[in-house]
């Protein structure tokens, strides 16, 4: 069901170039693969990660956003200041059209769409607050907790497997939000180390959440520009 993880190199072994989806003089468009830190970590384990491959690369490659290490999907980075602050700018007032692709435990609900089938949107409006005994993980909190929605909607359903495929549509940007929301509606996400039962952790060697599309305006054009990247699982 789920892809490989990405494994670090080994001493002296020169890390693989990330996968491109675009590249022009303003930005980058990668794909990361599960297991890979988007920025270094602390301490020497944990200095290969995404931004490092890529200033490889492209020496001016600069940070817009991150995902999680045990998230595949599309990220974006810019090759400027000025792209990266625009591009940054553009997440902050929530102007990036982000879909992700999670599998989850149990056979969610899905309300009839606006032309009467099955898979409406649902929303998930509950407040994410970080739980300072237990960093870092995140914990709903009504409250602490800052404003926090997500947009969700059935893809397919696995009745053998007990499990649902479902398309995620984070509005908030709040760390670890897709996870702690489908958690908290009784559908945690397979394989997540975080927030899923033990018993749905062991389900997947991965967590079974990626980035699949992104949309947005170009940072010096002004056009519109959109991307995807097949879900691996």
């Amino acid at each position: 069901m789920a892809d490989a993880i990405e494994a670090a190199p080994g001493a002296g072994e020169a890390a693989p170039p990330p996968d491109c989806l675009y590249a022009d003089d303003d930005l980058l468009v990668l794909a990361k693969p599960s297991g890979l830190l988007c920025v270094p970590g602390r301490g020497p384990d944990k200095q290969d990660c995404l931004s490092a491959r890529a200033l490889q690369h492209w020496p001016d490659a600069l940070v817009v956003h991150r995902l999680d290490q045990a998230t595949s999907g599309i990220v974006l980075m810019a090759r400027h200041a000025t792209a990266q602050r625009t591009l940054g700018d553009a997440f902050a007032a929530r102007q990036v059209d982000k879909r992700y692709e999670a599998v989850v435990q149990g056979p969610a609900p899905a309300p009839p769409a606006a032309d009467g089938t099955g898979g409406g949107w649902q929303a998930i409006d509950l407040p994410i607050a970080a739980d300072w005994e237990r960093r870092p993980l995140r914990v709903i909190d009504a409250a602490q907790g800052k404003p926090s929605l997500t947009h969700w909607r059935v893809i397919a359903h696995d009745d053998a497997a007990h499990t649902t495929r479902v398309e995620l549509q984070p509005v908030t940007g709040r760390t670890h939000q897709l996870r702690v929301h489908l958690a908290a509606i009784g559908h945690p996400i397979l394989g997540d180390a975080l927030y899923a039962p033990v018993a749905v952790q062991a389900r997947s060697p991965r967590l079974l959440l990626h980035a699949r599309q992104v949309a947005f305006t170009h940072p010096r054009t002004g056009q519109p520009m959109a991307f995807s990247c097949p879900t691996p699982f």
